[in-house]
């Protein structure tokens, strides 16, 4: 048998007002967002933790490539001394570690600009 029809202004029961949809879709998106967040720091922080010790392995070898290169520097002038005198062999040294610098820093500008 065929049911009543219901008045077509009368609210069906099982529905909620749209404020409280809307109140409900807004509180749903912030803790979406804050977990996609809580998402993204865990991730970083799991790539920070793998590159911690390379880095910092690194660091320590630039700091006795440093080292090398002040030896390099003084071996120089101290050859050099003898024949220059300490001031001239000093001066040499400076400039061949100097160039050496300049023109690895010149290098790497072309690259730069060649990556734009």
């Amino acid at each position: 048998m065929l049911k009543p029809a219901k008045d077509p202004m009368q609210e069906p029961e099982d529905e909620r007002p749209i404020g409280e949809v809307v109140s409900q879709l807004v509180d749903e998106g912030k803790a979406y967002a804050k977990a996609e967040v809580e998402l993204a720091k865990a991730s970083a922080l799991a790539k920070v933790a793998e590159f911690k010790a390379p880095a910092i392995l690194l660091f320590a070898a630039l700091l006795f490539a440093q080292a090398a290169v002040t030896v390099l520097a003084v071996s120089i002038a101290l050859v050099l001394a003898p024949l220059i005198g300490p001031l001239g062999g000093g001066l040499v040294a400076v400039l061949v570690t100097g160039g050496f610098a300049a023109l690895l820093g010149w290098l790497a500008m072309q690259r730069l600009k060649a990556v734009r």
